[in-house]
């Protein structure tokens, strides 16, 4: 039976529910659900919902690591018309209850781990009318006793495409997150658009790994329900989680670069165990030159994906096919393993200058512009700023820096706010940052722009060495000097443990930035 298109996130679960009842949905632990019972959690957290006064256009929230409670939320708010925000469960107190009172949450469901960090903070949350306690083996918690009383309901007539189904919450690299609004209509054009590189097939199953408060969790998991193919959800994507799911059958797989280096690094054992994937897709950060042929040696046979996009855009918004990375040396084109490939369908980008709004010619930097029904409605509460980066015409500004060459492939060279500017020159850190990864002694290494009283700017770099290995600022210096322009090498360099990173795995510049202040 040919599957109907979606128009809601739900939609496809209703489908599978109803061709193959008893078919495996998802797993996690210890427990497995079939479709038919997946689908009937769903219609209960909605019923249940609805029951505590939840309707259309309200904001429930859940705080906690992966857990399919998560996903039942979210779909299960859609069904009647309210959203769930997916709030990071890493935050401080303070910054948890930010999140909550900016969203305004009805109901939150919450983690045991985390249950008293927000008894802490209780009578700081006007909004929040019903916490409900889940655990990990979901076993005598709150959650399962609500759901088990909950009437199931079918979809709210009421509910359309355009309304927001999910609230996440930009990383806050650049101060207080601000909650993007993504609708039914977002996801469904971001499933279908995407899907390429990401075809699964019977026997397939999907690890679901990234976490769930951040667009690459929440968009990847619908792929599996789309598809109609198992999921394992993992709670974190530390090794021995990672290792036990692709035992389970796991063998398609999304998550940032540093797992791999981490795997190669771990030795033949955990090389052979992820040898039984089918695809790694990697996003979030960039993949150093380096670790990418070093992943191509190791794993010939893995289908190698890259994506590039962002939470306003409802994840992604290009990509480098598995094809395309296999080809690239081979057609005499080594330079696109640097790029994050062509858009995917429906997506248009285009490159413009940040002064004169002007597009700019084929080939020269700009920032990067993404149109799409993918686009989300706005950030949540903050109509000013929503304006500030979606244009009158739809287009989405990402602050990111980026050309596209002749061929259509996309290169994110540097965060505006990144570029460094020394002497009056442009400078792009992932070039920088491309050639240090290239030193035999970095393991990883991260660039940024530190004052200077003649250039006014002059570029700091921070290095991680490998074990056992040695470098000296002089001679990370001299090794950026044989390769790239003097203004562009740095001056300066810090040698660290470990560089800062955010739950997703981006290395977070603005605290080098601190440090350095």
């Amino acid at each position: 039976m040919t599957a109907p298109e979606p128009q809601f996130v739900d939609d496809r679960l209703a489908h599978w529910a109803s061709v193959n009842p008893e078919g495996e949905c998802l797993t996690y632990g210890q427990r497995t659900w079939t479709w038919a019972q997946f689908h009937d959690r769903v219609r209960r957290v909605a019923g249940g919902l609805r029951e505590l006064g939840v309707g259309r256009g309200d904001v429930v929230a859940f705080v906690d690591k992966n857990h399919p409670a998560c996903v039942e939320l979210s779909l299960g708010a859609g069904l009647i018309g309210a959203a769930n925000a997916v709030v990071n469960w890493r935050l401080a107190g303070d910054e948890v209850g930010f999140t909550l009172n900016d969203c305004g949450a009805k109901v939150l469901v919450v983690g045991s781990e985390l249950i008293p960090a927000i008894e802490a903070i209780r009578g700081q949350l006007p909004h929040v009318e019903r916490i409900l306690e889940v655990t990990t083996d979901g076993v005598g918690d709150a959650y399962e006793e609500w759901l088990a009383a909950s009437t199931p309901v079918d979809r709210d007539p009421g509910t359309e495409p355009d309304d927001t189904c999910l609230v996440l919450y930009s990383s806050g690299t650049t101060g207080r997150p601000k909650g993007v609004m993504l609708t039914h209509r977002n996801f469904v054009a971001h499933t279908v658009n995407s899907h390429d590189g990401w075809e699964f097939e019977p026997g397939d199953k999907s690890l679901v790994a990234m976490p769930l408060f951040h667009v690459g969790g929440s968009s990847y998991v619908l792929f599996g329900l789309h598809d109609g193919i198992p999921s394992i959800v993992t709670r974190e994507p530390d090794g021995l989680s990672l290792a036990t799911a692709i035992m389970q059958g796991a063998n398609r797989m999304f998550l940032v670069p540093a797992v791999l280096a981490q795997v190669i690094q771990s030795g033949p054992q955990g090389i052979e165990v992820f040898s039984k994937l089918k695809s790694f897709t990697y996003g979030a950060s960039p993949m150093p030159p380096p670790l990418l042929r070093a992943a191509m040696k190791t794993w010939p046979e893995i289908d190698l994906m890259q994506v590039y996009g962002l939470t306003e855009v409802c994840g992604v918004a290009t990509h480098l096919l598995p094809d395309e990375h296999r080809q690239a040396e081979a057609e005499g084109h080594p330079e696109r393993l640097l790029s994050a490939g062509r858009a995917i369908p429906g997506m248009e980008v285009r490159i413009v200058d940040t002064v004169t709004l002007d597009e700019v010619p084929t080939g020269d930097p700009g920032e990067i512009w993404l149109r799409s029904e993918q686009v989300m409605t706005g950030f949540l509460g903050r109509p000013e700023e929503t304006a500030k980066v979606v244009t009158e015409g739809g287009w989405f500004r990402s602050g990111d820096i980026g050309r596209i060459d002749a061929d259509g492939f996309v290169y994110v060279e540097d965060r505006l706010k990144d570029m460094i500017i020394s002497g009056g020159e442009n400078i792009y850190s992932p070039e920088v940052e491309r050639v240090l990864a290239e030193h035999p002694a970095v393991l990883e290494c991260a660039v940024i722009g530190v004052p200077d009283e003649r250039w006014g700017e002059t570029v700091r770099a921070y290095v991680v060495r490998k074990p056992d290995l040695s470098a000296t600022e002089a001679d990370v210096i001299e090794f950026c000097r044989e390769q790239l322009a003097h203004f562009k090498c740095p001056t300066s360099v810090v040698f660290l443990e470990a560089l800062p990173r955010n739950p997703t795995g981006k290395i977070l510049k603005r605290d080098l930035r601190g440090a350095y202040l």
